[in-house]
């Protein structure tokens, strides 16, 4: 076990000095870890000082694992690099390339497929399971495997509501996304970020896949806030590599057009804005929902669970200048 960031303490080649170290074969940490070292080192110099000749492979987990980070460890680590999705419901993992089972070829964006034990279908809002490629909420037909959440402490009720009511006879995840044609799931965001820009859903999960290809951008989140015309419309975060001195308008202006490349001009992608660094849980996760709140200058509460509770204040400044929030001009 370690605790501590994998980066100033004292650098970014804190995992593998570790590694090096105690001979380490496999390592379980979340894809965060991972974009705060490409941040700081984003060539991976530090790796060349370290022996790794012992390890073997390397797990992700706790968010979804974008192409960009799964590229980047894959060939400054030179192992596989093993995405798998669960939530703390289930206890163990949902979809997961089993190592000790049979090995499949690694897709990017994938967690690869349903473990043994659960039953995965994409379905649309009228519980209906929609055809392979098309994006919708992922649940799980009933009954759960053994060592998954039976109830939540003394509120039964809550628990129907919560993870069974919405889709009968299945356990909604609230995660969004779709299966392909040969079973691979791919988490796209929650379902809370799948945005209707009028009139059409879009991931913000695949907006984000586009912008982290910037070379210039360590890492990035993107949501839907309140718009009066489209209803919604996604607003980015980029958190831009150390060391990059370029114009930062420019960057924003190249991200923007990177999207509408990419997904098209449906996606409504034309705002964002550069952050230092982005609100997070002290395991890793993005905050994305609290930014929203202050985007839409809605009232939250400052999660227990955050890393560094100043990082609002610097969210708020930022939105502020691009006519969002508290802030705004």
């Amino acid at each position: 076990m370690f605790e501590g960031k994998p980066v100033g303490t004292p650098d970014a080649g804190t995992f593998w000095r570790v590694i090096s170290e105690y001979k380490v074969k496999s390592m379980f940490t979340a894809p965060t870890a991972f974009r705060a070292i490409k941040r700081e080192d984003p060539e991976a110099k530090l790796v060349k000082n370290y022996d790794l000749s012992k390890f073997e492979i390397l797990f992700l987990a706790g968010e979804r694992t974008d192409p960009d980070t799964l590229h980047w460890s894959e060939r400054n680590l030179n192992v596989p690099v093993i995405d798998h999705w669960w939530q703390t419901e289930t206890g163990w993992a949902i979809a997961a390339n089993c190592m000790g089972i049979e090995r499949f070829t690694v897709k990017p964006g994938s967690p690869t497929k349903a473990v043994p034990g659960w039953n995965v279908q994409v379905v649309d809002a009228d519980c209906k399971i929609l055809p392979a490629g098309q994006i919708g909420a992922i649940v799980v037909k009933l009954p759960l495997p053994p060592g998954t959440l039976p109830t939540l402490w003394q509120n039964d009720d809550r628990y129907i509501k919560a993870y069974l009511e919405e889709f009968p006879g299945y356990y909604k995840t609230a995660d969004a996304g779709f299966i392909d044609d040969e079973g691979y799931v791919y988490v796209m965001s929650r379902t809370d970020d799948i945005i209707n820009v009028a009139g059409h859903r879009l991931s913000t999960g695949a907006m984000e896949e586009v912008l982290a290809n910037h070379p210039d951008v360590a890492e990035c989140a993107v949501m839907g806030v309140e718009d009066q015309l489209k209803g919604q419309v996604p607003l980015g975060f980029l958190v831009l590599n150390a060391g990059v001195t370029r114009d930062h308008a420019e960057i924003i202006k190249e991200a923007v057009q990177m999207v509408r490349d990419q997904i098209g001009p449906v996606a409504a992608f034309k705002t964002a804005t550069i952050v230092k660094r982005l609100p997070k849980t002290r395991s890793g996760k993005i905050l994305r929902g609290t930014m929203r709140s202050i985007a839409d200058k809605k009232e939250y509460k400052i999660p227990a669970t955050i890393d560094d509770p100043v990082i609002l204040q610097e969210i708020e400044e930022s939105l502020g200048k691009v006519g969002y929030g508290p802030k705004a001009n």
